[in-house]
């Protein structure tokens, strides 16, 4: 079983790898919005290019992740969104909401 992370790669750029799912989850969350907060930059990108795998719950952290940017004042986008994701994304009409790097 791989483990999932997210942590701050370099300023405002947060890493996020591993298996999304419910058991990784609410961690996810927590250290994620906890990064946001944190990080000095006025912005920040979540990086998902080291996601292995993910259900739905990816994208429900995507999106939290995007509400803990706008409330904390910094905008946010997504970077290396995997094809399993993006699926989903495409499936449940998230592509125009969450904030897609081209």
């Amino acid at each position: 079983m791989s483990s999932a992370a997210i942590f701050e790669q370099a300023p405002g750029v947060l890493a996020l790898s591993g298996i999304l799912d419910y058991q990784s989850g609410p961690a996810l969350r927590e250290q994620g919005g906890r990064l946001i907060q944190a990080t000095q930059a006025p912005a920040c990108v979540i990086d998902c290019a080291a996601v292995e795998k993910s259900s739905s719950v990816g994208l429900s952290l995507l999106l939290c992740y995007t509400r803990d940017a706008r409330a904390a004042g910094k905008t946010l986008s997504i970077r290396g969104l995997p094809r399993d994701m993006a699926g989903i994304a495409k499936v449940c009409e998230l592509q125009h909401v969450l904030p897609l790097e081209a």
